[in-house]
């Protein structure tokens, strides 16, 4: 988790874990992460290998390449793969960019 808030800190936004707590919330753009599972590797009934599948959310409230591409060059810097996608959020009025990696 170390590692994630520190790869947070270099993309210069702000950031939280899930979500801004009620009152803390910033304009965009942020970002959120999280740990919403696991895909560990077994033998022999172990998780010989644990790995964590990381979501890094960015939102933003127009379609912003350079932002992206901000996050995108420290994930880069760091050799880590990713899977990105991207939504409209029309509740929310907001643009969110989900990278989706593994981790140990």
């Amino acid at each position: 988790m170390d590692d994630l808030i520190r790869l947070m800190e270099e993309t210069g936004l702000p950031f939280a874990y899930d979500h801004f707590a009620e009152g803390e919330a910033v304009d965009p753009p942020f970002i959120t992460f999280l740990l919403p599972s696991s895909d560990n590797f077994s033998a022999d009934g172990t998780a010989y290998l644990k790995i964590d599948v990381v979501h890094i959310e960015l939102y933003t409230d127009e379609k912003n390449p350079a932002t992206e591409r901000m996050v995108e060059t420290v994930l880069d810097r760091h050799g880590i793969f990713y899977d990105k996608s991207e939504v409209w959020i029309e509740s929310e009025k907001l643009y969110e960019v989900l990278y989706s990696l593994k981790g140990r």
